[in-house]
C-alpha cells in the first residue's frame, strides 16, 4: 500500500464531496432537486473508496406528498371556480329575489286599480326584468360550463406532455443505468418532479419496477405510463350527452373507453369535474326548477281569468323544453321524449334511464340514488318525479338515455305578453274585478316547488347550497394546506438544501482535501529523504 495512493484516494473522495456540496448550494432554489451526498467506503488497498452520490430521496415521503398535494388542487380548483357562482348570488344587481318581489309588487299595485294602463305596464315590465335576469344568470353558468370543459381539455392534454416525459426520462435513465452501473440523479429528480406535477392534475399510482423503471396507473388500474411507453388520454364529447366533455381512456388495443369521474380523485382534473357535476348542475337545474314551475303556476293561473278585451286569459310565461339523449354506445335505434305532466313534483336533477334484464332502471345523476317510475308498456312510457318518458324504436338491452328536464327551462324562458291589456286580472267581465289577479299574487305565497317551498323559499335554498358548499370546500382546504405544509416540510428536510449544512460540509471537505494533500506532501519528503541517504 503506498503512502501516495492513501493521498490520492483522499483528495479523489475530498474532491468529489466539493463537487457533490457546490450541486447542492447552487441548486438550493431549483425546484424538484434533491440534496446529495458522497458515499465513502473502506478501500483495503488504497486508501478510501467513492462508492457513489445518493440523493436524498424518500419514496415514501414523496408519495404522501404528492397525494396530498393533489387533494389540496382539487380543492383550490373548486374553490376558484365555485367563488364565480358565489359572486353572481351575493351581487344585488344581478340576484334573482329583488326582480321577483318587484314582479310581484307591480301585480299588487295593478290590482289596487285594475283598469289603469300604467299599472298594467309596469307589470310587463317587471316581467320582462324578471325574464332577462333570469336569462342572464343562466347564461353565466352556460359561460362558466364553457370555460370548464375548455379547462378540462387543457389539463388533459398537460396530462399527456408530462407522461410522455416521464416515458422518455425512464428510457434515458434505463440506458443510463446499462452504461456506467449508477443512478443518474439529475434525470431522477427531473421523473420525480413530472410525477409530482402529474399527480396535481389527475390521482395516480405509481410503483417502482426492480429495473428503475416507473409505471403510473389511474385509481382503477389503467396503466398511463408503462416503461418507455406512455397511454393518452381524450378530452371529447360524452357518450351521454353531446353537450359535455368527458375524458376517455385509450388502451392498448386502441379502444377509447370513457372514464367515469370517480377515476378522479385528486388533482386539478377532479376538481373541475367535482365542481361541475356537484354545484353548476345543481344550480341550473335548481335555476330551471323555479323557471318551470313559476311559468307553469302562473299560466295556469293566468289562463283562468279574463283580460281587460273580455278574452280569456293566454299564457303569459314561456319555457324551454325538456331534453333526452341516446347514448352514442347504445346498440339499438331507440329513442327517448321527455315531457312534464307535474311542474310541482320536478327534482332538481337529472337522470339516466337504462334497459337492464329487468326492465328500464331509472337513477339520479346527482347521488347515484335509483328512482321509482312506473312503466306503462301500453305506450311505452315511464313516469317518474313529474316526468313522462317515452321510448320509441327498438331499445336493446344495455341502451341508455340521458334525460335534463331543466337544464334548458332558464334559457328559454320568456314573455309571451306584450300589451299590458292581455294581462287577465279579473275572472268576470265586471269593472274592478282584480280576483285573478289577487290569485296571480298569492302564488308567491304557495309551497309550489317540489310542494314544498315558496319561489323565495326555493331561491333561498339555492343560496343556501352553494353556500353550504363553499364552506365544506373551505374547511377541507384549510385543513389540506395545513397537511401539505407539514408533509413539504418533512420532505425538504429530508431532501432539501440547507445552506448552512452545505456551508459546513464545504469547510469540512476543504480541510479534508487538506488533509490528504498534506499525506502527499509527507511522502514526498520522506521519499526525499531516503534517497538523500543514498
Amino acid at each position: 500500500m503506498s503512502i501516495f495512493s492513501i493521498g490520492l484516494s483522499g483528495l479523489r473522495a475530498a474532491q468529489t464531496g466539493l463537487y457533490a456540496t457546490s450541486g447542492n448550494i447552487s441548486n438550493v432554489n431549483t425546484p424538484g432537486y434533491n440534496r446529495e451526498i458522497v458515499q465513502l467506503g473502506e478501500n483495503r488497498t488504497s486508501g478510501v473508496l467513492v462508492n457513489g452520490i445518493e440523493r436524498q430521496f424518500n419514496q415514501f415521503v414523496a408519495t404522501r406528498l404528492n397525494a396530498s398535494s393533489g387533494s389540496l388542487a382539487s380543492l383550490e380548483t373548486y374553490y376558484s371556480q365555485v367563488r364565480q357562482i358565489d359572486n353572481l348570488l351575493s351581487d344585488d344587481r344581478s340576484g334573482l329575489a329583488p326582480v321577483m318581489q318587484e314582479f310581484f309588487n307591480a301585480l299588487g299595485q295593478m290590482n289596487s286599480n285594475p283598469a289603469d294602463p300604467s299599472a298594467r305596464a309596469g307589470v310587463l315590465g317587471t316581467a320582462s326584468t324578471l325574464v332577462s335576469q333570469f336569462k342572464s344568470f343562466d347564461n353565466y353558468l352556460q359561460d362558466i360550463e364553457s370555460s370548464v370543459n375548455g379547462e378540462i381539455k387543457f389539463e388533459v392534454d398537460t396530462i399527456n406532455t408530462l407522461s410522455q416525459q416521464i416515458s422518455s426520462l425512464n428510457k434515458e435513465i434505463l440506458i443510463a443505468r446499462s452504461g456506467n452501473g449508477e443512478a443518474p440523479n439529475s434525470l431522477l429528480n427531473q421523473r420525480d418532479k413530472m410525477v409530482h406535477d402529474l399527480s396535481q392534475r389527475i390521482d395516480v399510482r405509481v410503483h417502482e419496477q426492480k429495473s428503475g423503471s416507473y409505471t403510473i396507473s389511474l385509481n382503477n388500474g389503467s396503466p398511463l405510463v408503462s416503461g418507455d411507453t406512455a397511454y393518452q388520454l381524450d378530452a371529447v364529447t360524452d357518450n351521454a350527452d353531446p353537450t359535455r366533455i368527458a375524458v376517455f381512456y385509450n388502451d392498448v388495443a386502441g379502444n377509447q373507453i370513457q372514464l367515469k369521474e370517480s377515476t378522479f380523485n385528486r388533482g386539478s382534473l377532479s376538481g373541475l369535474m367535482e365542481f361541475r357535476s356537484k354545484s353548476l348542475d345543481t344550480m341550473r337545474n335548481q335555476l330551471g326548477q323555479m323557471v318551470r314551475v313559476f311559468t307553469d303556476a302562473f299560466n295556469q293561473q293566468h289562463q283562468a281569468g279574463v283580460d281587460l278585451n273580455q278574452d280569456p286569459g293566454q299564457a303569459m310565461f314561456g319555457a324551454g323544453n325538456p331534453i333526452a339523449y341516446s347514448n352514442s354506445r347504445n346498440s339499438g335505434t331507440g329513442t327517448a321524449a321527455v315531457q312534464i305532466s307535474d311542474a310541482n313534483a320536478l327534482l332538481a336533477a337529472d337522470y339516466d334511464i337504462k334497459l337492464t334484464d329487468t326492465g328500464y332502471e331509472v337513477r339520479r345523476m346527482d347521488n347515484g340514488k335509483l328512482v321509482n317510475a312506473t312503466f306503462d308498456g301500453a305506450t311505452d312510457t315511464l313516469a317518474f318525479n313529474g316526468l313522462e318518458v317515452t321510448m320509441t324504436g327498438a331499445v336493446s338491452q344495455g341502451d341508455s338515455f340521458r334525460v335534463r328536464p331543466l337544464v334548458n327551462q332558464a334559457q328559454s324562458f320568456e314573455l309571451l305578453l306584450s300589451e299590458g291589456s292581455q294581462l287577465a286580472a279579473a275572472q268576470s267581465s265586471a269593472s274592478g274585478d282584480n280576483r285573478n289577479g289577487l290569485a296571480l299574487l298569492d302564488l308567491q305565497n304557495q309551497m309550489l316547488v317540489e310542494g314544498k317551498g315558496t319561489f323565495n323559499q326555493a331561491y333561498g335554498t339555492m343560496v343556501s347550497t352553494l353556500g353550504n358548499q363553499i364552506n365544506v370546500v373551505q374547511a377541507n382546504l384549510a385543513a389540506q394546506e395545513g397537511l401539505t405544509e407539514q408533509l413539504t416540510a418533512l420532505q425538504q428536510s429530508e431532501s432539501g438544501v440547507n445552506l448552512d449544512e452545505e456551508a459546513a460540509n464545504l469547510i469540512r471537505f476543504q480541510q479534508y482535501y487538506q488533509a490528504n494533500a498534506k499525506v502527499i506532501e509527507t511522502g514526498t519528503t520522506i521519499l526525499d529523504t531516503i534517497l538523500q541517504l543514498r
